[in-house]
């Protein structure tokens, strides 16, 4: 059973890695949101620790991102901030449960087991639109019946397109949702992901339903 540790604090990092990797499961360890981020992506990952004070970013906010993406791993959020508005604010994000710095490791532990043993959120909806299914549970998106291999990058993008089929998304947005803080938002990264993306979708006599819309963005026909 693989899990994901996001924590900042390399000492206690390798601490819960150990404590975890004794007790069987095979862990991986990030310590930003965007490491996370692009974990979670190409990982399925059983259940995911999550420090709620991270180097760039919340971990709030990446919870509630995940969950909006489809994720259905259980999320521990784990805190130094023992203020009821944070822990009520973490489980509203998302987070199955919550554990405060400092913590007993026997307890923290027996929640961790306690959280594996609850099946897991509903299988993700597999999204249809212009001739295009994508399904977030296997990954995988096919067009005209035919399976469609798709980078992490290109498949998160077309993902954000469909939950907006028919809507203008603009670069900022796009950028916001599929790439991380560091990337220059003057650069043509989007455009570059774009154009693979209707040359991996096109048909020798139906091209990729993605159009340009000049001046504000992308959007997915129906």
């Amino acid at each position: 059973m693989r899990l994901l540790v996001v924590e900042d604090d390399r000492a206690l990092a390798g601490v819960l890695k150990r404590a975890l990797t004794e007790d069987g499961y095979a862990v991986d360890v990030e310590r930003t949101v965007a490491g996370a981020e692009l974990a979670a992506a190409v990982n399925d990952y059983a259940l995911i620790v999550l420090d709620l004070g991270l180097p760039d970013g919340d971990g709030a906010d990446l919870c509630r991102r995940l969950r909006a993406n489809g994720h259905t791993a259980h999320i521990l959020m784990l805190t130094a901030r023992d203020a009821r508005r944070d822990r009520i604010g973490g489980l509203d994000a998302g987070a199955d449960d919550y554990v405060t710095k400092p913590f007993d490791f026997d307890e923290f532990a027996a929640r961790v087991r306690a959280l594996l043993r609850r099946p897991r959120g509903a299988r993700p909806t597999v999204l249809e639109a212009g001739g295009i299914t994508l399904d977030p549970a296997t990954r995988s998106v096919t067009r005209g019946g035919v399976l469609v291999p798709l980078t992490t990058r290109e498949f998160s993008l077309l993902r954000v397109l469909m939950n907006r089929v028919g809507e203008v998304v603009d670069k900022t947005e796009l950028l916001e949702q599929v790439w991380d803080a560091h990337y220059d938002g003057f650069s043509n990264v989007v455009e570059v992901h774009i154009a693979n993306l209707r040359r991996k979708l096109d048909l020798p006599d139906n091209p990729a339903p993605i159009a340009t819309v000049r001046g504000a963005g992308y959007r997915l026909i129906g």
